[in-house]
């Protein structure tokens, strides 16, 4: 039997961060124009998808220091559309071309369908001046 992996927590915070990201998502299509609290909830979803692409790359490196490159390798590409939708928005974000927002997250979509969000249960904490607090990062 081979050497076991554990990157559960990993994981674990991962899936959360998916939820956080669906849950973002669906109140963003239930809003009929752009306001503050969608583009706190677009910041967010930044900030998720920053940490997943974090997350996986503390998993590959796990895998890695095992020996597991070919897994890793697997692992990195079948995640590195977080990397890359992140930066996709925070550069629309930065440019203010909001109109380009909709046909991100429609590409997000499919990433996110196997969660399933029958109750939003995040607080409104969560995403409030998460906008301000990208664009401050972002000037740093």
């Amino acid at each position: 039997m081979g050497r076991v992996v554990s990157v559960e927590r990993v994981g674990t915070e991962r899936q959360q961060l998916r939820r956080t990201i669906a849950e973002s998502l669906r109140r963003l299509m239930e809003k009929p124009n752009l306001d503050e609290e969608a583009k706190d909830l677009a910041a967010l979803i930044v900030f998720c998808l920053d940490a997943i692409a974090e997350g996986v790359d503390r998993s590959a490196m796990a895998w890695e220091r095992r020996d597991y490159y070919l897994k890793a390798d697997r692992f990195r590409r079948e995640w590195a559309w977080t990397g890359r939708t992140a930066d996709e928005m925070v550069a629309l974000i930065q440019q203010g071309d909001w109109d380009r927002l909709p046909g991100v997250l429609a590409n997000l979509l499919p990433h996110f369908a196997d969660v399933r969000v029958s109750k939003l249960v995040r607080p409104s904490s969560l995403w409030q001046g998460a906008y301000q607090r990208l664009l401050d990062e972002e000037a740093l």
